[in-house]
Protein backbone atom coordinates (compact mmCIF):
# COMPACT_ATOMS: atom_id res chain seq x y z
CA UNK A 1 0.00 0.00 0.00
CA UNK A 2 2.83 2.41 0.99
CA UNK A 3 4.57 1.70 -2.20
CA UNK A 4 1.45 1.93 -4.44
CA UNK A 5 1.10 5.26 -2.72
CA UNK A 6 4.29 6.88 -3.36
CA UNK A 7 4.03 5.70 -6.68
CA UNK A 8 1.30 8.12 -7.13
CA UNK A 9 2.56 10.61 -5.88
CA UNK A 10 6.23 10.25 -8.13
CA UNK A 11 3.99 10.76 -11.22
CA UNK A 12 1.97 13.99 -9.35
CA UNK A 13 5.12 15.47 -9.15
CA UNK A 14 5.64 14.38 -12.77
CA UNK A 15 2.24 15.96 -13.70
CA UNK A 16 3.36 19.23 -11.55
CA UNK A 17 6.39 19.94 -13.59
CA UNK A 18 4.16 19.69 -16.81
CA UNK A 19 1.85 22.17 -15.36
CA UNK A 20 4.52 24.49 -13.87
CA UNK A 21 5.84 24.35 -17.47
CA UNK A 22 3.32 25.21 -19.27
CA UNK A 23 2.97 28.37 -16.85
CA UNK A 24 6.10 29.29 -17.20
CA UNK A 25 6.11 28.47 -20.92
CA UNK A 26 2.70 30.55 -21.67
CA UNK A 27 2.92 33.26 -19.61
CA UNK A 28 -0.61 32.12 -17.97
CA UNK A 29 -1.96 30.53 -14.64
CA UNK A 30 -2.50 27.28 -14.42
CA UNK A 31 -4.45 25.43 -11.62
CA UNK A 32 -4.34 21.77 -9.59
CA UNK A 33 -7.14 20.55 -8.40
CA UNK A 34 -8.01 20.32 -4.89
CA UNK A 35 -5.24 18.51 -3.14
CA UNK A 36 -4.18 16.71 0.23
CA UNK A 37 -1.87 17.83 2.77
CA UNK A 38 0.54 15.06 1.52
CA UNK A 39 -0.32 15.78 -2.39
CA UNK A 40 0.48 20.03 -1.55
CA UNK A 41 4.19 19.01 -0.01
CA UNK A 42 4.99 17.14 -4.02
CA UNK A 43 3.77 20.73 -4.94
CA UNK A 44 6.40 22.49 -2.81
CA UNK A 45 8.91 20.46 -3.92
CA UNK A 46 7.68 20.67 -7.66
CA UNK A 47 7.98 24.04 -7.41
CA UNK A 48 11.15 24.53 -5.98
CA UNK A 49 13.13 22.29 -8.47
CA UNK A 50 11.03 24.59 -11.37
CA UNK A 51 11.94 28.02 -9.41
CA UNK A 52 8.03 29.30 -10.22
CA UNK A 53 5.71 30.98 -7.93
CA UNK A 54 2.88 29.23 -6.65
CA UNK A 55 -0.28 30.02 -3.87
CA UNK A 56 -2.42 27.94 -2.35
CA UNK A 57 -6.17 28.35 -1.83
CA UNK A 58 -8.71 26.40 -0.72
CA UNK A 59 -12.14 28.90 -0.55
CA UNK A 60 -11.45 30.08 2.83
CA UNK A 61 -8.48 30.94 5.55
CA UNK A 62 -7.52 28.13 7.11
CA UNK A 63 -8.75 25.65 4.81
CA UNK A 64 -7.28 22.19 4.59
CA UNK A 65 -7.78 20.89 1.25
CA UNK A 66 -6.37 23.39 -1.41
CA UNK A 67 -5.87 23.94 -5.01
CA UNK A 68 -2.38 25.44 -6.41
CA UNK A 69 -2.22 27.80 -8.68
CA UNK A 70 1.14 27.89 -10.89
CA UNK A 71 2.00 31.87 -12.09
CA UNK A 72 3.44 34.90 -10.23
CA UNK A 73 0.66 38.16 -10.94
CA UNK A 74 3.20 40.32 -10.64
CA UNK A 75 5.48 38.66 -13.34
CA UNK A 76 1.90 38.42 -15.60
CA UNK A 77 0.48 41.53 -15.24
CA UNK A 78 -2.72 40.71 -14.06
CA UNK A 79 -4.39 38.40 -12.02
CA UNK A 80 -6.62 35.34 -12.26
CA UNK A 81 -8.93 34.05 -9.41
CA UNK A 82 -9.25 30.80 -7.80
CA UNK A 83 -12.28 28.63 -9.76
CA UNK A 84 -13.43 27.73 -6.38
CA UNK A 85 -17.26 27.54 -5.52
CA UNK A 86 -18.97 26.71 -2.24
CA UNK A 87 -22.61 24.74 -2.75
CA UNK A 88 -24.54 24.42 0.91
CA UNK A 89 -26.46 20.89 0.80
CA UNK A 90 -29.20 20.74 3.17
CA UNK A 91 -32.16 18.60 3.78
CA UNK A 92 -36.06 19.10 2.03
CA UNK A 93 -37.20 18.77 5.09
CA UNK A 94 -34.95 19.68 7.96
CA UNK A 95 -37.46 18.53 10.80
CA UNK A 96 -37.40 14.86 9.61
CA UNK A 97 -33.84 14.76 8.57
CA UNK A 98 -31.21 12.63 9.83
CA UNK A 99 -28.08 14.02 11.96
CA UNK A 100 -25.43 13.52 9.68
CA UNK A 101 -21.21 13.32 9.87
CA UNK A 102 -18.98 14.18 7.74
CA UNK A 103 -18.20 11.04 6.41
CA UNK A 104 -21.68 10.76 5.46
CA UNK A 105 -21.55 13.94 3.51
CA UNK A 106 -18.51 12.53 1.77
CA UNK A 107 -19.73 8.97 0.92
CA UNK A 108 -22.69 10.47 -0.80
CA UNK A 109 -20.63 12.85 -2.78
CA UNK A 110 -17.96 10.28 -3.80
CA UNK A 111 -21.01 7.31 -4.56
CA UNK A 112 -21.60 9.74 -7.48
CA UNK A 113 -18.40 8.87 -9.45
CA UNK A 114 -16.62 12.31 -8.41
CA UNK A 115 -13.19 12.48 -8.72
CA UNK A 116 -11.84 13.44 -5.27
CA UNK A 117 -9.65 16.44 -6.86
CA UNK A 118 -12.70 18.38 -7.47
CA UNK A 119 -13.97 18.63 -4.04
CA UNK A 120 -12.28 20.67 -1.18
CA UNK A 121 -12.98 20.91 2.21
CA UNK A 122 -16.53 19.93 3.56
CA UNK A 123 -17.68 21.98 6.22
CA UNK A 124 -20.94 20.21 8.93
CA UNK A 125 -22.96 22.39 9.98
CA UNK A 126 -25.67 21.01 12.17
CA UNK A 127 -27.81 18.85 9.50
CA UNK A 128 -26.19 20.93 6.58
CA UNK A 129 -23.04 20.79 4.79
CA UNK A 130 -21.12 23.56 3.44
CA UNK A 131 -19.09 22.10 0.07
CA UNK A 132 -15.70 23.76 -1.50
CA UNK A 133 -15.45 22.71 -5.37
CA UNK A 134 -14.92 23.31 -9.01
CA UNK A 135 -17.09 25.89 -11.23
CA UNK A 136 -17.95 22.46 -12.87
CA UNK A 137 -18.33 20.12 -9.68
CA UNK A 138 -20.80 22.93 -8.34
CA UNK A 139 -23.40 22.40 -11.31
CA UNK A 140 -23.05 19.27 -11.10
CA UNK A 141 -23.63 18.74 -7.49
CA UNK A 142 -26.74 20.71 -8.05
CA UNK A 143 -28.38 18.77 -11.01
CA UNK A 144 -27.34 15.16 -9.40
CA UNK A 145 -27.03 14.84 -5.42
CA UNK A 146 -30.39 14.27 -4.31
CA UNK A 147 -29.98 11.98 -0.68
CA UNK A 148 -27.38 11.48 2.04
CA UNK A 149 -28.18 8.37 3.47
CA UNK A 150 -31.97 7.93 3.92
CA UNK A 151 -32.41 12.01 3.71
CA UNK A 152 -33.54 13.73 0.30
CA UNK A 153 -31.64 16.66 0.21
CA UNK A 154 -30.96 19.74 -2.20
CA UNK A 155 -27.66 22.11 -3.21
CA UNK A 156 -27.94 25.42 -3.49
CA UNK A 157 -25.13 27.78 -4.38
CA UNK A 158 -23.49 29.77 -2.04
CA UNK A 159 -23.06 33.21 -3.56
CA UNK A 160 -20.81 35.13 -1.23
CA UNK A 161 -18.14 33.12 0.41
CA UNK A 162 -17.87 35.15 3.42
CA UNK A 163 -21.58 34.04 4.26
CA UNK A 164 -19.79 30.33 4.94
CA UNK A 165 -19.92 29.80 8.84
CA UNK A 166 -16.73 30.29 10.83
CA UNK A 167 -15.13 27.33 11.65
CA UNK A 168 -16.06 26.11 15.33
CA UNK A 169 -12.79 26.40 17.67
CA UNK A 170 -12.49 24.31 21.04
CA UNK A 171 -9.41 26.14 23.40
CA UNK A 172 -7.33 24.19 25.68
CA UNK A 173 -4.45 24.43 27.81
CA UNK A 174 -1.79 21.36 27.93
CA UNK A 175 1.14 21.77 30.45
CA UNK A 176 4.40 20.66 28.50
CA UNK A 177 8.14 20.50 29.28
CA UNK A 178 8.99 22.49 25.88
CA UNK A 179 7.76 24.09 22.64
CA UNK A 180 8.65 21.29 20.76
CA UNK A 181 6.37 19.64 18.41
CA UNK A 182 6.44 16.54 19.41
CA UNK A 183 5.38 17.44 22.64
CA UNK A 184 2.86 19.68 22.05
CA UNK A 185 1.35 17.11 19.55
CA UNK A 186 1.30 14.88 22.07
CA UNK A 187 0.01 16.58 24.67
CA UNK A 188 -3.25 17.90 22.72
CA UNK A 189 -4.22 14.05 21.97
CA UNK A 190 -3.22 12.79 25.53
CA UNK A 191 -0.94 10.16 23.57
CA UNK A 192 2.44 9.06 24.95
CA UNK A 193 6.02 10.29 24.38
CA UNK A 194 6.53 7.58 21.68
CA UNK A 195 3.13 7.80 19.90
CA UNK A 196 3.71 11.27 19.25
CA UNK A 197 6.98 10.44 17.64
CA UNK A 198 5.82 7.36 16.03
CA UNK A 199 3.66 10.19 13.83
CA UNK A 200 6.31 12.07 12.38
CA UNK A 201 8.36 9.09 11.19
CA UNK A 202 4.77 7.86 9.80
CA UNK A 203 4.98 11.50 7.55
CA UNK A 204 1.39 12.55 9.60
CA UNK A 205 2.27 15.61 10.87
CA UNK A 206 2.30 19.27 9.16
CA UNK A 207 3.20 22.28 10.12
CA UNK A 208 1.14 25.22 8.29
CA UNK A 209 0.82 23.24 5.71
CA UNK A 210 4.20 21.42 5.45
CA UNK A 211 5.19 18.35 6.24
CA UNK A 212 7.42 17.75 8.97
CA UNK A 213 9.44 14.97 9.82
CA UNK A 214 11.56 16.92 12.67
CA UNK A 215 9.60 16.66 16.42
CA UNK A 216 12.07 18.59 18.00
CA UNK A 217 10.92 21.71 15.71
CA UNK A 218 9.57 24.72 17.53
CA UNK A 219 6.63 26.02 17.24
CA UNK A 220 5.20 29.88 17.26
CA UNK A 221 2.35 31.41 18.75
CA UNK A 222 -0.07 30.82 15.82
CA UNK A 223 1.24 27.82 13.55
CA UNK A 224 -1.70 25.36 12.45
CA UNK A 225 -0.77 22.01 13.18
CA UNK A 226 -2.49 19.06 11.20
CA UNK A 227 -2.40 15.37 11.96
CA UNK A 228 -4.04 12.82 9.54
CA UNK A 229 -6.05 10.82 11.39
CA UNK A 230 -6.65 12.96 14.78
CA UNK A 231 -7.20 17.01 13.57
CA UNK A 232 -6.49 19.96 13.56
CA UNK A 233 -5.23 22.70 16.17
CA UNK A 234 -4.14 26.31 16.12
CA UNK A 235 -0.98 26.74 18.53
CA UNK A 236 -1.79 29.76 20.56
CA UNK A 237 1.77 30.03 22.70
CA UNK A 238 2.90 29.88 25.72
CA UNK A 239 0.61 31.15 28.82
CA UNK A 240 2.09 30.14 32.08
CA UNK A 241 4.66 28.39 33.90
CA UNK A 242 3.57 25.76 36.44
CA UNK A 243 5.83 25.57 40.04
CA UNK A 244 7.38 22.81 38.77
CA UNK A 245 8.64 24.43 35.52
CA UNK A 246 6.42 23.19 32.93
CA UNK A 247 5.26 25.20 30.29
CA UNK A 248 1.50 25.55 30.09
CA UNK A 249 0.56 26.59 26.33
CA UNK A 250 -2.62 27.04 24.59
CA UNK A 251 -4.15 25.39 21.63
CA UNK A 252 -7.39 26.13 19.45
CA UNK A 253 -8.77 22.57 18.29
CA UNK A 254 -10.50 22.30 15.24
CA UNK A 255 -14.30 20.71 16.24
Amino acid sequence: MMAERDKELQLLEKRFAELADRAWQQNLFVFTGFLSLAEQEVLWRSAAKAGVHIELYGGMDGAERCMGRFGDPEEFGYEEPFPICAVKIEPLAEKFAENFSHRDFMGAILNLGIDRSTIGDICVEGKCAYVFCTSTMSVFLQETLEQVRHTKVRCVPVKELEALPEKKLSYREEHVASLRCDGIVSAVWRLSRSQGQTLFSQKKVFVNGRLTENGSQMLKDGDTVSVRGFGKFIFRGEKNTTKKGRLVIGADLFV
